[in-house]
């Protein structure tokens, strides 16, 4: 957390949900999207631009990281988890390939009692066995090829054995074909098992293995380097002398590894400019993601850094509370290198997260060729609160299906985040309890 970021976070804040309250006891109907921050508000305002309505900024981001052309590999199944598909995901052979025993029990053919058959039992793992006659039976295991005329599979729990007449007997009714999965039941060569952008899970790892693959093309996960800013910071120890502990160092590259994406490096700069500005134009990384320093204080210097580095400003401030002073920047081009951009974290670890919700989740998504996740809403209990013009993104938790909004949910606090199961978004203007909010997942939630 930046010291100097709690004035531009604050920014007003106080002031606007006193004025909110003292106006009636219920917050005011929500307004639309293109109703938010008719006017500049505070520190990002300063250099006379309007900020960017919350809604516009996320879909901002979520357009660029789309555009872009994921980079395509191949991974072997045992590296391929949490990757994302490039390319359909088709069967490779028949499933099962070729009739198998569904439970272990007894091979039959024909109608009943049967003759049992010596020779031992069909197990799993070998070779087709001899053609099984009219009346005979033969013990087989589950997951063994079901041998040739065979018409049904009788549990061993359903059945029972005279040895002294060498019979098999069923106490209940056999039904053709029972217990025994046919060739292709799941899948047949060259049918589609899941589309292009699907989430390489656990579970899609066993179906391609299944299906026969050794290897999967997937997109590339982005690359991404934090950069932590500010004099302020203590790697240990309790805070002292004015010195805090760095809350945003420890969150952000494991909440960045959460979405799925390769976090190369995580570095403290403290406030040198010149290190920063190393840093920005000599990163290979996809997004860099840097934290403090977005506002006009004078050791700020992530703006002047762009400047110099001939960066693109995308997004200079969005209207919402916490987090108005978030950025996004294009940056400068390697030669034949892919896109690069920046997200400018304010130095308040509340509004960090919501700089990474708004800006940097919907960019790598994008970049990751995920599909974004499909938006919902749910009540929220609560009248909650909301600034005038700008959106808020507050904490909640899910009780009986309503969002409840959480304290400790300001600019500088985790204590809300960290029990929360997401944040309301909050209209401005407010909601009154039993509204309908729009709700961010976090990553370990969704």
């Amino acid at each position: 957390m930046n010291g100097r970021d709690q004035k531009a976070e604050s920014d007003g804040v106080e002031e606007a949900l006193a004025l909110v309250a003292h106006r009636t006891r219920h917050p005011a109907a929500p307004r639309s999207a293109s109703d938010a921050s008719p006017a500049p508000t505070g520190e990002a305002a300063a250099g006379g631009h309007r900020v960017t309505p919350w809604p516009d900024a996320r879909a901002l981001a979520a357009r660029i990281g789309r555009a872009a052309q994921p980079r395509i590999r191949r991974v072997a199944l045992d590296h391929a988890l949490g990757h994302v598909l490039a390319q359909p995901l088709t069967a490779l052979c028949d499933l099962p390939s070729f009739d198998t025993s569904a439970m272990d029990g007894w091979a039959v053919a024909g109608p009943g009692p049967w003759t049992v058959r010596g020779g031992g039992s069909i197990l799993a793992g070998h070779g087709e066995a001899p053609p099984l006659p009219d009346g005979a039976a033969v013990r087989i295991a589950t997951g063994a090829r079901i041998p040739p005329e065979a018409t049904a599979v009788i549990r061993s729990e359903h059945a029972r054995t005279d040895a002294a007449k060498g019979q098999l007997y069923a106490e209940r009714e056999v039904v053709q074909g029972q217990d025994i999965r046919p060739r292709g039941q799941e899948c047949r060569s060259g049918d589609q098992l899941l589309p292009a952008a699907s989430l390489v899970t656990p579970a899609v790892l066993g179906l391609a293995a299944a299906a026969g693959y050794d290897e999967l093309v997937t997109a590339q996960r982005p690359r991404v380097e934090v950069l932590v800013l500010g004099d302020e910071l203590l790697s240990a120890g309790l805070p002292h002398e004015g010195l805090i502990r760095d809350a945003l160092g420890p969150m952000i590259g494991p909440w960045l590894a959460a979405l799925g994406v390769e976090v190369v490096a995580t570095r403290r700069l403290g406030d040198d400019a010149e290190a920063l500005h190393h840093a920005v134009i000599t990163s290979d990384a996809d997004l860099i993601v840097t934290t403090g320093g977005t506002a006009a204080g004078p050791v700020d210097h992530v703006h002047p850094v762009l400047r110099k580095a001939g960066a693109e400003l995308l997004v200079d401030g969005v209207a919402v509370r916490p987090g108005h002073p978030m950025l996004l920047a294009r940056l400068a081009r390697h030669v034949e290198g892919p896109s690069r951009h920046l997200v400018g974290l304010p130095g308040n670890p509340l509004a960090a997260v919501s700089g990474l919700l708004t800006l940097a989740e919907p960019l790598l998504t994008g970049l990751a060729g995920r599909p974004a996740p499909v938006p919902y809403r749910a009540p929220v209990r609560d009248d909650v609160h909301g600034h005038p013009y700008d959106t808020r993104l507050v904490p909640f938790a899910h009780r009986a299906d309503r969002l409840v909004p959480l304290h400790y949910n300001g600019p500088a606090m985790l204590r809300g985040i960290a029990a929360a199961d997401g944040l309301a978004v909050v209209p401005p203007g407010g909601a009154r309890a039993g509204d309908e909010l729009e709700v961010l997942d976090l990553p370990w939630t969704s």
